[in-house]
């Protein structure tokens, strides 16, 4: 029979309805849209290490923030930009005048201009027409390529906001230069069927040269509406990396990668043997932990501790896991504990050099079911309670933000 195949999940039906970009680029947005994680904030000198670590990984595409924020977030940019790293930096705009300015200020060649698209922000939050969206946007968009930038033109709620408007925004902006189209599913509503119409439709409709997506995580759905949109033809998917973003996060670098690499055998130009490295190091400068169960780069999706699942890693790695821990710079983990088998006493035995008759081995496996069972979950319940302390209110206490009223001198109104 010889070895079995790493990924047997192909269908010559399915790989028809394919058609994929003839190349991908990963578009990351950690250092943007992932610093805008409830909390999280990251100095120009962190974006840079993190930056680093992408470039060397093959991220060929990094967004270093939004350069008209803040002088210290003009100044990271800055930093990026004149950094010779691989990976091509881009900075982020609104349809502004002084937005595109700072980010032409910044010495950046790319550039992502955004602006809202569907009724309910247009109504309430941005308080303007179509007409006027428009207006905006192709005096932005000329307005970068008078500049020389690559120009990515991104409305935020694309996939709920009018489809005649969409269609005419993006062709008029399309028209007036813009180099990349980029589709946003804002809130995460969309699910893989419904986004592979919608895309469809957008691409018959705008044509466009060069299309990305950027999809959010509220349903859980991210990583999945982010791989359809490669299908459909989507060059630049945009990603976080540990799935960090604004609610319930961004597709994950990660899951996004590996999903195309080892699912679908698309070459993305990514190092997957750096992955874990660069999550680990994005969890410390974000202070955001990583689930245990995360995918790939969760601390247990390569441990094993059930007897069945450890006697079939014993056999074969393939039996449960769909590809090697080392591809992406991980080990395997044999876990001790109350589901414990005898094929994982006997391995661990090994490291030692001893053998066991199979009446030790029994009595071992109850002592160690016994000693597990008993363990006391104080400390654990004290870890969560510290952890939901620090993520049930991020960014400044109301103590802090108190104290900067009363130094501003803000009065009670009509007083």
């Amino acid at each position: 029979m010889g070895e079995p195949r790493l990924v047997e999940n192909y269908h010559p039906r399915t790989s028809r309805a394919r058609k994929f970009a003839p190349e991908i680029e990963i578009w990351d947005e950690t250092l943007r849209d992932g610093e805008q994680t409830p909390g999280v904030h990251f100095s120009p000198e962190e974006k840079l290490e993190i930056a680093t670590l992408m470039s060397d990984a093959g991220v060929p595409l990094l967004n270093a923030g939004i350069p008209v924020v803040s002088p210290e977030e003009a100044r990271a940019v800055r930093l990026l930009a004149t950094s010779g790293l691989k990976a091509k930096i881009l900075a982020a705009a609104r349809t502004v005048p002084s937005d595109v300015d700072a980010v032409i200020a910044s010495g950046v060649r790319f550039i992502a201009i955004f602006v809202a698209a569907s009724n309910v922000h247009l109504k309430f939050k941005l308080r303007m027409s179509q007409e006027e969206v428009k207006d905006a946007s192709l005096a932005a968009v000329r307005r970068a390529k008078d500049a020389g930038l690559h120009v990515a033109f991104v409305t935020e709620d694309t996939v709920r906001a009018p489809f005649d408007f969409v269609e005419d925004l993006y062709r008029s902006v399309q028209e007036a230069g813009a180099d990349r189209l980029v589709v946003a599913d804002t809130v995460g509503i969309m699910t893989p069927l419904t986004f592979r119409w919608y895309l469809a439709e957008f691409q018959r409709r705008v044509q466009p040269k060069d299309l990305s997506v950027h999809c959010h995580n509220d349903f859980g759905l991210a990583t999945a509406n982010t791989l359809t949109a490669v299908e459909c033809g989507v060059r630049a998917p945009h990603v976080c990396v540990n799935g960090l973003g604004e609610r319930a996060g961004n597709a994950s670098l990660e899951e996004v990668v590996e999903a195309l690499e080892s699912l679908y055998g698309v070459r993305t130009g990514i190092r997957s043997e750096r992955l874990y490295e660069l999550s680990r190091r994005v969890e410390e400068l974000s202070g955001v932990p990583i689930a245990a169960n995360k995918a790939l780069v969760g601390y247990n999706s390569f441990s094993h501790e059930a007897g069945i699942h450890t006697h079939g890693i014993l056999a074969h790695t393939l039996t449960y896991e769909p590809i090697q821990p080392e591809s992406l710079g991980r080990q395997r983990r044999m876990i001790l504990g109350k589901h414990t088998g005898k094929a994982a006493l006997v391995e661990k035995l090994k490291e030692r050099g001893l053998v066991a008759p199979d009446p030790v081995l029994v009595e071992l496996l109850q002592r160690i079911k016994v000693r597990t069972e008993s363990h006391s979950k104080e400390n654990l319940r004290e870890f969560l309670e510290e952890y939901r302390g620090l993520f049930e209110q991020p960014g400044l206490s109301d103590e802090e933000f108190w104290a900067m009223v009363d130094a501003v001198g803000i009065r009670v109104a009509n007083a």
